[in-house]
């Protein structure tokens, strides 16, 4: 293992690491700029130079493979395989009195190293930042527990049941088919008000053929950044597939649930996509479609009315939102 580069100085990109997805402060920028990219061979374990300090590593390249510390049957390590824009030893990082796991190298790898206190800092300076890693550390639990279910598709749930998406960093379609099916039975158990929000970003593919595919994608986590930034700690957005999204608003009901796609609406015609050129975001509207739970509706049923209701609002002229009302 040895010292390659400061990762500002690395040409690897902040924005492909999940950890710093929609983190934009300059100075946790700075921050991360000074931690060191290390080399590491084949095979060759991780530890801290320093012998005592915790580290939070960034696959960079190549792959590492850590040993959780829970057993199998036959009382060997379940190994957890971690790849390119993944992190390792968020719970040491933690909880200064967890050790480091087992991290070994399954090929010539280039690791960011972040010590525990830097981390701190950032993590002081931006809610991005906070949000992103307690997303990891949900992951993290859900993946632990499944593997003790199930260690023998441990690789395959890792990767097929990742619980965020990795260009936005909003939920994704796994989450949304895990998640939104319990809250439609529990709001109908308690008799609570739930809706849905269904958008679509609208002209994207001429957008994409205009700017380019990482323009797109810009405008993809701009959109994201609208979502998260708009809505209650107690609200979810989610990247539906593509360049469509949906909201869910818990214990809101259809009058409140189309003010609140209004007002997604509003802001995404404001956002700006492109911070160097300063061009507004008009040419990347979206068409909204909301619906309100109703009596002895499922999920999917309620995702086909807040579908039909988008479907509504695109043939209309787009960039509009439409309830549910009067459909099906």
């Amino acid at each position: 293992m040895a010292f390659l580069t400061k990762f500002s100085e690395s040409g690897y990109r902040i924005d492909a690491l999940q950890l710093f997805g929609n983190v934009d402060d300059t100075t946790v920028h700075d921050l991360l700029g000074d931690c060191p990219v290390l080399r590491v061979n084949a095979h060759v374990e991780l530890v801290p130079e320093d012998g005592s300090s915790n580290y939070l590593y960034v696959v960079l390249r190549g792959m590492l493979n850590v040993a959780t510390g829970e057993k199998t049957g036959m009382d060997e390590d379940i190994i957890t395989s971690v790849v390119p824009g993944e992190c390792a030893g968020e719970l040491s990082v933690l909880d200064e009195h967890s050790s480091m796991p087992n991290i070994v190298a399954v090929e010539e790898s280039d690791v960011l190293a972040i010590e525990a206190s830097k981390l701190w800092q950032m993590i002081d300076l931006s809610n991005s930042l906070a949000r992103n890693l307690l997303h990891l550390l949900s992951f993290r639990i859900q993946a632990a527990n499944a593997r003790l279910r199930q260690r023998q598709k441990v690789g395959r749930f890792y990767r097929e049941l990742s619980m965020l998406d990795g260009l936005t960093g909003l939920h994704n379609r796994a989450w949304l088919d895990g998640h939104l099916p319990d809250m439609v039975k529990n709001a109908h158990a308690r008799g609570r008000q739930l809706t849905v929000i269904l958008l679509d970003v609208d002209h994207f593919k001429q957008f994409n053929d205009e700017h380019g595919h990482l323009a797109g994608d810009d405008g993809l986590r701009t959109v994201a950044r609208v979502l998260s930034e708009a809505l209650r700690p107690t609200d979810f957005s989610v990247r539906y597939g593509g360049e469509e999204f949906m909201v869910i608003l818990p214990d809101t009901g259809h009058e409140e649930g189309r003010a609140v796609a209004e007002r997604l609406r509003e802001r995404m015609h404001r956002a700006v996509v492109f911070q160097d050129m300063r061009l507004p975001l008009p040419h990347i509207t979206a068409s909204f479609g909301a619906a309100s739970l109703r009596p002895g509706q499922d999920a999917h049923a309620l995702i086909a009315v807040a579908d039909e209701a988008l479907y509504r609002a695109k043939t209309a002229g787009r960039n509009q939102v439409v309830g549910s009302e009067g459909l099906g």
